[in-house]
């Protein structure tokens, strides 16, 4: 007879989620791109008698594949280039204080404080903060060989090398990715619209999130690149006029999921023949077969679509006509001096860069004093487990060791059984091409297939065979050991998080949304002024309430992934994180709520009143302080009444709803 298992042998919710492998399509280029440039360099080294050389043009090429994630191809070039400037500069920094003592601890703290600050910036920064604490660590740990030079050109080429190869499709593909991410865009449109109506509606509610993703992804894309030409370039006004033509499309999806009644298939076929269209720059005429619409939702479908198809069909687009709904990026000058601002007086930029600051101090006073082989492999560790944006940094410490030791054991059938020599560069051409495969799975799986490359290339630098296993894992033990204790556990905000801040931003900016959505006034002591948009009698600029739902939907997207990351954390952090995600879910739908009413209104519902929408939004602050207020959710009331047959009733149930779900069960 079957036993069942005991609920005491069921591991815990966050340790499955650590474990559990993210699902992510193959970049088959990356991967091609990883084999060629990391095995070429060491190739080169072999044939002219460089050995060396070559290792430490394999390990800069290493970082470039890390960093081989962008679509467009001129972010490609922010992506990797800019980093391997900072890795440059690590490298000849560590190399200055290698084999100094106490000078090199105070080296290593100081740049680490540096990087930890400027990695709080974005996402460039933040692979360039990494590179150079990375780079400066391998050059204080490891004897370089040649020329105090020597060893930054060679890493900073193999990077670039990643680059160049990345790069060799962009005469001919110039503009392919951003076009193809607004077709993505389109056809994900089309998945919502055919969701619409449906029963439950879970379907929906994920189709919303695909489509928010995906215009954030389209919008960062087009914008990068128009910042720089500043409206002048035609291919990306297209495309941002195109971007902005499907917004109508979006804000009528919630009016018709609200209705109950699914959509005619023309309608979701007409999107994907848009879709094609804007894919393959096609400019002819396309004959709509659109249903004749029959109620105010149908109306605003039918009107968001057709606008739609003359925009995408248009040959010219007059550039003083494009909104930027997300705001276009200031010059590069503004927002270089920006961030310099926001690091040095941002309290959360100080405090990052001083947890890791002390966490590399620790390490380095640790290796200092005791005699560690190969020390530098600590404070590797800590840099990876420390990064603010890669996640949790309990679940990476634990995800670095559990994928150190899968490393190690290929590494022990490596350098066992594989002699050194031209073998290591087939080895590095069947290895290399894992990291970027595993690298979307997560970050243990990412461990698991870089611990192999880099104790490769150790080797063929000192020559130590397998005598290297067994100290590498003592020293990645080592590393996330600090970094849980001196980077985790010593910092209240880590593991007694109030989860709930980021969303009470949220949802006080839904507030002002529905005000704004319906042109009523401001509710006492909410931020605006006399004349500002929402105040009495003046509608809000359609332009500028586009960019706040936007915006919305954006921090909305930031707070979900936030909430998923905090579910992989140990108890309370994790079960605070639980009991907070399905408020999330609720702030959604009523953004969604507000915009199909206002859908509705514009093809002929009767506008609600100046008391219902200031009766919504006075219980939406509500909410919002009382979720500021708590690190756990608390009873609130709902008292709303209005009109039955008004258009805010589905919104007067969302809020409802929401705070039913921030009261205690």
């Amino acid at each position: 007879m079957s036993r069942e298992f005991t609920i005491g042998l069921t591991p815990p919710d966050w340790l499955v989620r650590n474990l559990q492998p993210q699902q992510a399509p193959l970049n088959r280029p990356a991967i091609a791109r990883a084999a060629v440039a990391m095995s070429l360099p060491l190739a080169l080294g072999l044939a002219t008698g460089h050995t060396a050389y070559g290792a430490l043009a394999s390990m800069g090429a290493l970082s470039g594949v890390i960093g081989d994630t962008a679509d467009a191809y001129r972010m490609r070039i922010l992506n990797i280039a800019i980093p391997q400037l900072f890795g440059a500069l690590g490298v000849t920094l560590g190399a200055a204080v290698y084999g100094h003592g106490w000078l090199a601890v105070t080296a290593l703290t100081l740049i680490a404080l540096v990087s930890g600050m400027i990695s709080t910036i974005g996402a460039v920064a933040s692979v360039s903060g990494l590179l150079l604490l990375l780079n400066s660590v391998i050059g204080a740990g490891l004897p370089l060989p040649g020329a105090w030079w020597l060893a930054p050109v060679l890493m900073s080429g193999g990077g670039l090398l990643v680059l160049l190869l990345a790069l060799l499709a962009w005469p001919l593909r110039s503009g392919v990715p951003e076009r193809t991410a607004v077709a993505d865009t389109y056809r994900t449109v089309a998945d919502l619209l055919t969701t619409c109506g449906d029963d439950p509606a879970a379907g929906y509610d994920a189709a919303r999130r695909a489509v928010t993703q995906s215009l954030n992804q389209s919008y960062d894309l087009v914008l990068a690149r128009r910042a720089r030409h500043h409206g002048r370039n035609p291919e990306l006004t297209r495309l941002l006029a195109q971007l902005n033509a499907i917004t109508p499309v979006v804000e009528a999806a919630p009016a018709v999921h609200q209705s109950g009644r699914s959509l005619p298939p023309q309608i979701r076929d007409t999107v994907r023949h848009l879709a094609h269209a804007v894919e393959t720059g096609y400019t002819g005429p396309i004959g709509l077969d659109l249903p004749a619409p029959t109620s105010e939702t149908t109306r605003a479908v039918d009107h968001a679509l057709r606008h739609a198809a003359a925009v995408v069909t248009a040959p010219d687009v007059d550039p003083r006509g494009i909104d930027d709904r997300l705001g276009r990026p200031a010059a590069l000058r503004i927002r270089a001096a920006r961030a310099a601002r926001n690091v040095l007086l941002s309290s959360g930029s100080w405090r990052y860069g001083l947890r890791l600051a002390l966490c590399i101090g620790l390490a380095q006073v640790l290796v200092s004093t005791v005699p560690v082989p190969r020390s530098y492999w600590i404070a590797l560790t800590i840099t990876f487990v420390l990064k603010p944006d890669f996640g949790s940094v309990f679940s990476r410490a634990l995800l670095r060791a559990l994928g150190t030791v899968a490393g190690l054991v290929i590494a022990a059938a490596v350098l066992s059984a594989v002699p050194r020599g031209w073998w290591d560069v087939l080895v590095l051409l069947l290895l290399a091409p894992l990291i970027p495969a595993l690298t979307p799975r997560g970050y243990g799986y990412q461990t698991m297939a870089i611990t192999p490359v880099i104790l490769l290339l150790s080797d063929i630098l000192n020559h130590q065979g397998t005598a290297l296993l067994l100290p590498r894992l003592v020293d990645s033990l080592i590393g996330c050991g600090i970094a849980l204790v001196a980077g985790y556990l010593l910092w209240p905000e880590s593991w007694h998080t109030r989860v709930g801040d980021r969303l009470a931003e949220a949802v006080a900016d839904t507030a002002g949304y529905v005000e704004s959505a319906f042109g009523a006034p401001r509710t006492p002591g909410a931020p605006g002024a006399p004349g500002a948009p929402g105040a009495p009698g003046v509608e809000a600029d359609p332009a500028a309430r586009a960019r706040m739902r936007r915006r919305l939907y954006r921090d909305l997207s930031v707070i979900r992934t936030e909430f998923q990351r905090a579910l992989t954390e140990p108890p309370p952090t994790g079960r605070l994180a639980a009991g907070w995600l399905p408020l999330v879910v609720a702030v959604e739908r009523i953004v969604d709520a507000t915009t199909a009413a206002r859908v509705r209104v514009k093809h002929g519902a009767p506008p609600p009143s100046p008391a219902e929408v200031t009766q919504v939004a006075l219980q939406l602050r509500e909410l919002s302080q009382g979720v500021r207020e708590s690190e756990v959710l608390v009873e609130v009331r709902a008292d709303l009444m209005g009109p039955a047959d008004s258009v805010l009733e589905p919104l007067r149930q969302e809020v409802a709803a929401a705070r039913a779900i921030a009261s205690p069960h």
